[in-house]
């Protein structure tokens, strides 16, 4: 593989994407346990009760909340 080929716009392209996807895994992964941590008390069984499930969405929403002010903070520095 040439030098030029490293440079090329598609290729950075590429790593920019998989970057993004990285981030958001990583994101969801955190939520995740985070949220589940908070959420769930004691041992799930086929279905979350409602106030586990209010819990859930409420805390993703949190989550996501913070994870968005603190990007835009970052930005604008």
């Amino acid at each position: 593989m040439d030098s030029s080929s490293l440079n090329s716009p598609d290729l950075q392209h590429f790593l920019d994407q998989e970057k993004q996807k990285a981030m958001v895994n990583e994101m969801i992964g955190k939520l995740t346990s985070a949220c589940w941590d908070k959420c769930i008390t004691g041992t799930p069984g086929s279905k979350f009760s409602s106030s586990e499930s209010t819990c859930l969405t409420n805390c993703a929403q949190r989550y996501m909340d913070m994870s968005l002010l603190i990007m835009k903070r970052l930005q604008q520095q």
